[in-house]
């Protein structure tokens, strides 16, 4: 079953001598629970997909389908609602509210939706992650990789649709590195998540369903590895 549809996605900065495609008439399409990585040089655009992918910036001509919805054929408010609803992202840096706990920031999309938080899914979440006991904990201490795990949770706690992971490994060690992949790909089999990553790591990209390869805004490379 199809989750996410994009069709001749195309992004420009500038104008005239000055204006830079990003992204130049990209199409793919991801099924539901399906892990993709998506691989490519700095400034191949890889980035400027997910953004758009996930609501944050809107690009110049070309759509995005998530579950048959058009993304970009809605105000900003409801687009706010998409982005908080639909897709779960998890950044290189981690983006943790300084002053909130390792539960707070967790929960935190719930509660700005204004939705009652899933005890149930938290307590399973935090098992999962290995994070139980260090609920009450501010991110300055927790390490890297802990906090790499929080935003993995925050990102799994509204069951998006889809999770965009943008170098999620980025900022680690090996160690810390496999670790964080491995939780990924437990979010992909036990809750099904669709999830697509971001990655200059092969190791990383081969462990995924299926790598697509961006260079200068196009697709190169659309290959399934294992099923």
């Amino acid at each position: 079953m199809e989750i996410l549809r994009v069709e001749n996605l195309t992004k420009k900065y500038g104008s005239g001598e000055n204006e830079v495609r990003a992204l130049d008439g990209i199409s793919f399409s991801v099924e539901k629970g399906e892990f993709v990585s998506i691989i490519g040089p700095s400034g191949s655009g890889k980035s400027t997909l997910l953004h758009i992918l996930g609501g944050v910036d809107r690009p110049t001509s070309g759509k995005v389908f998530m579950n048959g919805q058009d993304v970009y054929s809605v105000g900003e408010e409801e687009l706010s609602i998409f982005r908080r609803r639909e897709v779960g992202l998890i950044y290189q840096f981690y983006n943790l509210i300084p002053v909130l706990n390792v539960v707070e920031n967790i929960t935190l999309p719930v509660l700005m939706d204004g939705r009652r938080v899933n005890e149930e899914r938290l307590k399973e979440l935090l098992e999962s992650l290995r994070l139980t006991g260090r609920e009450n904990h501010l991110p300055n201490q927790l390490s890297g990789g802990q906090q790499q795990r929080v935003s993995i949770g925050r990102a799994l706690m509204n069951a998006p649709a889809v999770v965009l992971a943008d170098e999620p490994t980025g900022n680690l060690d090996s160690k810390n590195s496999q670790e964080i992949v491995e939780l990924l790909k437990m979010s992909n089999e036990k809750y099904g998540q669709t999830l697509l990553v971001i990655t200059h790591d092969e190791n990383i990209a081969l462990q995924a369903h299926r790598m697509i390869a961006i260079e200068d805004g196009k697709i190169t490379r659309n290959e399934v590895i294992r099923r």
